[in-house]
């Protein structure tokens, strides 16, 4: 962050030479943390070698500094203590292989090939631009796109092609792909190479199933919600290839081909719950995660069924990945309260009460779109004030570090007890 933030603040990075520490610290960090919020229109008020730059940090960000770091040091011949190889297969797959260095790799080759494959595709949907525009244009996209980093070249995101379905279905590809997480890729492509009978593992088939779940419910409720407003007027099948989209990019990604300042409250509530949820783990995406809140649904279904176990799809989740779950629930429920809080509190000083009423939703959706790394917003992000600025780049930083990685960082040392107390019920409900 902090070298992207000096690069950013070179002069040949601004097409005005010159950008505020501030600007230049939330841009870094948006892209680092492949979040895509912005201050300033990339593509307008930075050159190419700043855009560059900002596109070096989404590829770094998106792929993760355990997968650069693991890549140079397995490939320089260090030997990994039995606690590192521990916590890069923790980063990386459920049942990783032991074999880090193919892990590794196929992180790199399969980020490549879906990379450079979409850039190819997307250099065909560009309107106006000649060809070495349409290859700079497709690759910027592409990366962004894989990455869920949501950074765009046109000012209003991909708007003006709301309509191409090629560039649609290509960029929601790529959207996909990156937020299901490179350990359901892992699995998926070693069955399509060997061929077998699948027995993925629990936490492949929960991303799955919970993705194709959320895009499905989130088409349907967009569709449902903005047909008489926003997709008045289209044909249906742009109003579906819109709505597809719309449920696609909340899960981190960040582009947007409507206006969402134009959005009906009750489909901005159904974005603000999507980008919560956000993208599969061992992803480029942020949010609870999907196979968290899939365990969530689970462990309050057996409850009501009256089970005491944590039974889902023939498999029973272990008592510790539930108190995980529960415990970065929990915890993104409080860092979102927090910051909203404190974002009312310092941007709406010189507003009268009565003119701030509508500001709770539009800021709630700024500090979600932060907390997910999705990069949505209505419009308020450039208009924050300097405070307002720097709580949103605390809250990006949060989210793509992980909420429960600085709770354990900041959390005290103390030895686990080894006793119980008395127990005593409670009234609940």
């Amino acid at each position: 962050m902090a070298l992207g933030t000096l690069l950013l603040e070179m002069p040949w990075a601004t097409r005005s030479r010159t950008i505020s520490w501030v600007d230049a610290l939330f841009t870094t960090t948006s892209a680092l943390c492949v979040t895509g919020l912005t201050v300033v229109d990339t593509g307008t008020f930075f050159t190419t070698a700043g855009q560059v730059a900002i596109l070096c940090l989404i590829q770094i960000g998106g792929l993760g500094i355990m997968t650069f770091a693991v890549f140079i040091l397995v490939s320089a011949g260090w030997r990994l203590s039995t606690q590192q190889r521990f916590c890069i297969q923790e980063s990386f797959s459920t049942e990783a292989s032991d074999d880090l260095r193919r892990l590794v790799l196929f992180v790199l080759g399969f980020t490549a090939v879906a990379e450079l494959a979409g850039s190819a595709v997307l250099s065909f949907c560009w309107k106006d631009l000649d060809l070495g525009q349409r290859v700079y244009f497709g690759l910027f996209h592409a990366v962004s796109a894989f990455c869920n980093a949501g950074f765009g070249l046109y000012p209003d995101s991909l708007a003006r092609y709301y309509d191409h379905g090629l560039l649609n279905v290509t960029v929601g590809g790529l959207i996909i792909l990156g937020g299901l997480g490179f350990p359901v890729l892992f699995e998926v492509t070693s069955w399509l190479r060997e061929r077998k009978q699948p027995r993925f593992s629990l936490h492949t088939r929960l991303a799955l199933l919970s993705t194709a779940i959320l895009i499905g419910v989130g088409l349907v409720a967009f569709w449902a919600l903005e047909r008489r407003n926003c997709l008045a007027g289209m044909p249906l099948s742009v109003q579906l290839l819109v709505s597809f989209f719309q449920s696609v990019t909340p899960r981190t990604a960040g582009f947007a081909t409507v206006d969402f300042a134009r959005l009906s409250n009750a489909t901005l509530m159904v974005i603000v719950i999507l980008m919560f949820i956000g993208a599969s783990p061992g992803s480029t995406g942020g949010g609870v995660k999907t196979t968290s809140f899939a365990v969530l649904v689970g462990l309050l279904w057996n409850r009501v069924k009256g089970s005491s176990y944590n039974n889902m799809m023939n498999c029973t989740v272990p008592e510790a990945t539930v108190g995980r779950a529960v415990t970065v629930f929990i915890l993104s429920v409080n860092a979102v309260v927090i910051v909203l809080c404190l974002l009312l509190v310092t941007q709406s000083e010189a507003v009268p009460c009565e003119q701030s009423r509508g500001l709770f939703l539009e800021y709630l959706f700024e500090t979600v779109s932060a907390f997910g790394t999705v990069g949505l917003s209505m419009g308020k992000t450039a208009q924050l004030n300097a405070a307002g600025k720097l709580i949103l780049t605390a809250m990006m930083f949060t989210g793509r570090v992980g909420i429960l990685t600085l709770a354990y960082l900041f959390s005290s040392r103390e030895r686990r007890a080894v006793y119980r107390y008395a127990e005593e019920t409670v009234m609940i409900g």
